[in-house]
């Protein structure tokens, strides 16, 4: 018996926590580039347009009920992935150039991005720049720039 619960909390301490912060989400909800997808083929600068349905978009700083603002992972493992994924879903997103904030709520950007592969992955965030308790999150799609 003590071999089986060793093992059982071995896994659990293994396997990543798919849990983001304290604030809930609606478990319907899907963030997604709304003008690009994975395998495109662009110029820079681009222009991403950032699609959310089932929540709602507000600033950072205001929470309310099923809503967050967007954050775009560039060329970094997908979220919970890689060094510090651990910490994003439990203490939130840092913002470098890996890691962009759009906490006015803004639903679009313009990159300057140089020529090559680059990964590109969308995050909803709550007021602060937490991933919701069922993070809402895109596909991780790679583009390539001309």
């Amino acid at each position: 018996m003590k071999l089986l619960i060793a093992a059982a909390l071995s896994a659990c301490l293994a396997a990543p926590l798919w849990a983001g912060g304290e604030t809930a989400s609606n478990p319907e909800a899907k963030v997604y580039f709304a003008n690009i997808q994975d395998g495109d083929t662009v110029t820079s600068p681009v222009t991403l347009v950032f699609g959310l349905s089932g929540m709602g978009v507000a600033p950072s700083g205001i929470a309310k009920e099923n809503t967050g603002h967007h954050h775009l992972l560039i060329d970094r493992p997908p979220l919970g992935q890689g060094e510090d994924g651990a910490d994003e879903l439990a203490f939130g997103l840092p913002s470098d150039d890996n890691h962009l904030h759009f906490g006015g709520g803004q639903t679009e950007v313009t990159l300057e991005l140089s020529p090559g592969r680059h990964t590109l992955q969308l995050v909803l965030g709550d007021a602060g720049h937490v991933p919701h308790s069922t993070p809402i999150i895109s596909e991780q799609i790679t583009i390539t720039v001309e």
